[in-house]
């Protein structure tokens, strides 16, 4: 469910004739981190890889790599994206020289954005005026129906709240943009840090970090306390009517389809017109104006969140849920508002559910914030300088060999039958790729952008971009458009437009590394391709078809078999316990896992193919065979320490396991990897052959 304002997708313009003296416009810049590549210096060879494969890998590394303090964990992802961060700096420097002069362009819009951000001083002269408005409008409620018409309004400025709202393609017709509603409105990571006692300690926090927070609006000390008391009800509440993450995994069962009479009529205590009109949406093509978008039916996530939020409506009265929608809007602009508001922010979000202890420098606070909601403008600045066109060259390259061999894998399945190879093949000869950036980048020109107003740029740029999305409501799926900017370091597989995209940001080592050997490159990069192709056949991608829409095309005893097979690759994730007495969710990391284990599969094969064409690059480097070499390589891509707030948050909320058990998971599932080491039946690494997973 994508919510309604994508801030990672935001945008401004226009100008500000005004002095900028008083505005802190250039921050010291440091030079760049080395390129964090593969490397024999991070392995700790006193271990035996039949041991502790990944203490063998990136012993050395871990013992010499601490978290550092702004940070809740630290690894090869988070070591490249921090030098990408110090590229961005010197570029937004620059841009912002130039605040609030010449015409909008991206370079002026990135300026005056990062101007607006680091202009502390007229931050803090600000004060609460910019939430002012919005506060009052909250408080001006004298209905449900005035209250949706509000809550319209703060979820077109990506202010969170009762529910979730937002387009994506129609997962039953994913050549067009339906609307999307579902659960939401929580400030905790998940509902288990309302619902389970484990997160008791946390709980008692939030309470008190949320009482804080009223206190800093200026309640009394006894209203700040009640108020906290009645946010943390109504969340629990909401918590206790939403799904799991697991079940959320599950797009068949998340996907109702609703005719606009069957919404409006199910859940009556729901304002659904007043919520539409504050959107600018309507149901009647016949009283549609320039201004409004036109919803011809909703898909539903979740009924029965609905459900409950209709009960919740009758039975709380008006002030606790305008107190509910205040915190919200606190809670959305504290992180760009005065300093102690941001302070008391990290002070809870930072510091007690991640365990960092110190925050970022502001300037990369500030950047941060300007690829969230302007981030295509950045990335073309980026993109230009410093993605040459021959890495896309050897990308596009790559791609090519490990679809190869994929495809080869799909043609020889053993436990697939000819009807559903057939339409799984149909399927991957319609697959495609996105490589760097966008063809085309998003024009922000339409967003006002000014030097002084950091929170209202933000604003701006989170409506125009959700008006951007509710435009498209019923219109034909772009699909030249991307979802991440172009300097993340990640990448992603779209299962609607049945396509793998890679920003520029990761291309780079230890992913990707034009003066690596192969063994190097298939190991990392030539995975991360492996990974995002097998998504489109993991537990979710497999149940949409060739033109990416949900659609039951496996034969009943495939689909068996294959849940078969991933219920080995839960089973051994299950047992995985990165915490004494905290396991890994097999169930809720299924589709990652899975594309771990195809990715090594199909990316080992391609190295091999690669080294048939080429016997001479099968040498030992460094004393390591090709071999030894893929399988380092893909383990030091998962180096990580991280602090135990942040692993305990991310075993409940992400679907990925654990750096080490990524590093390791996979490998033990094939025999080459034991071959490649000389592993014995009795190493602690040897997974025996009948609790292996092989699925593609």
């Amino acid at each position: 469910m994508n919510p309604l304002t994508h801030n990672s997708h935001s945008s401004h313009h226009f100008f500000l004739a005004c002095s900028l003296a008083a505005l802190a416009i250039t921050t010291a810049i440091a030079a760049p981190p080395k390129h964090p590549g593969f490397s024999t210096n991070y392995m700790d060879r006193s271990v035996s890889p039949g041991a502790d494969f990944y203490q063998y890998a990136v012993g050395a590394w871990a013992k010499n790599n601490p978290v550092p303090a702004d940070q809740s964990r630290w690894g090869s992802f988070t070591e490249l994206a921090e030098r990408n961060w110090y590229l961005v700096h010197e570029i937004l420097d620059q841009a912002a020289a130039d605040a609030g002069s010449a015409a909008p362009s991206p370079r002026r819009q990135v300026g005056d954005f990062f101007a607006s951000a680091i202009a502390t001083n007229q931050i803090e002269q600000q004060g609460l005026q910019p939430i002012d408005e919005t506060l009052r409008s909250i408080d001006q409620t004298a209905s449900v129906q005035d209250l949706f018409k509000v809550l319209a309004g703060l979820h077109e400025r990506g202010i969170d709240g009762l529910f979730g709202a937002g387009v994506s393609p129609d997962e039953k017709n994913s050549s067009i943009y339906a609307f999307e509603l579902g659960q939401g409105g929580l400030s905790l990571p998940d509902r288990d840090y309302y619902l389970s006692a484990k997160f008791a300690d946390q709980r008692q926090a939030y309470q008190a970090h949320v009482a804080k927070m009223f206190g800093l609006l200026g309640d009394t000390p006894d209203d700040a306390k009640n108020h906290a008391a009645t946010v943390l009800d109504i969340e629990t509440l909401l918590a206790k009517a939403s799904r799991s993450r697991v079940d959320l995994r599950d797009p068949i069962k998340n996907y109702n389809k609703f005719s606009n009479a069957e919404l409006f009529s199910k859940n009556q205590q729901i304002p659904w017109s007043a919520y539409f009109a504050g959107a600018r949406l309507t149901t009647n093509s016949g009283s549609l104006n320039a201004s409004q978008v036109e919803v011809p039916y909703e898909i539903v996530g979740q009924p029965e969140f609905f459900d409950a939020l209709e009960n919740l409506l009758r039975e709380r009265p008006l002030s606790e849920w305008k107190t509910y929608l205040r915190w919200h809007t606190i809670h959305a602009s504290a992180p760009f508002l005065r300093h102690d508001f941001e302070d008391e922010n990290f002070a809870f979000f930072g510091k007690v559910l991640s365990g960092r202890q110190d925050q970022e420098p502001r300037w990369k606070r500030a950047a941060r914030s300007v690829d969230q909601n302007i981030g295509e403008a950045l990335g073309q600045l980026y993109v230009e300088k410093y993605f040459p066109p021959q890495a896309k060259s050897r990308m596009n390259e790559l791609v090519q060999n490990i679809k190869a061999a994929f495809f080869d894998r799909l043609q020889k399945l053993d436990w697939m039958t000819d009807a559903t190879r057939a339409k799984a093949m149909a399927k991957f000869d319609r697959f495609t790729q996105k490589i760097g950036s966008p063809t085309k980048f998003r024009d922000y020109s339409a967003i006002e952008v000014k030097p002084n107003d950091y929170l209202g740029n933000i604003w701006r740029a989170s409506s125009f971009e959700t008006r951007r999305q509710l435009a498209r409501i019923g219109k034909p799926v772009d699909r030249t458009e991307w979802h991440m900017t172009p300097i993340t370091v990640n990448a992603y597989f779209s299962p609607t437009q049945n396509e793998i995209v890679f920003p520029a940001g990761i291309l780079q080592p230890p992913f990707f590394d034009f003066t690596a050997d192969d063994a190097v490159n298939y190991g990392a990069i030539g995975v991360v391709i492996g990974h995002e192709i097998t998504h489109g056949y993991d537990d979710q991608g497999r149940q949409f078809d060739a033109d990416g829409n949900l659609h039951a095309w496996w034969t009943e005893a495939d689909a068996k078999a294959f849940e078969a097979r991933a219920q080995k690759v839960v089973d051994e994730y299950d047992a995985f316990e990165p915490l004494p007495g905290l396991h890994v969710n097999g169930k809720l990391t299924l589709g990652e896992n899975i594309a771990d284990l195809g990715g090594v599969a199909i990316a080992y094969e391609a190295l091999q193919r690669a080294l048939a064409k080429d016997p001479a690059k099968r040498v030992k480097i460094d004393g390591l065979t090709p071999e030894q070499r893929f399988f380092i390589s893909f383990a030091q891509v998962w180096r990580t320490n991280i602090r135990e707030a942040e692993q305990r948050r991310l075993v409940t909320v992400d679907p990925h396991s654990p750096g080490r058990f990524r590093a390791t998971g996979p490998l033990v599932n094939f025999q080459v990897f034991y071959d490649a080491f000389a592993i014995a039946t009795n190493a602690p690494m040897w997974q025996p052959i009948e609790k292996r997973a092989k699925i593609w």
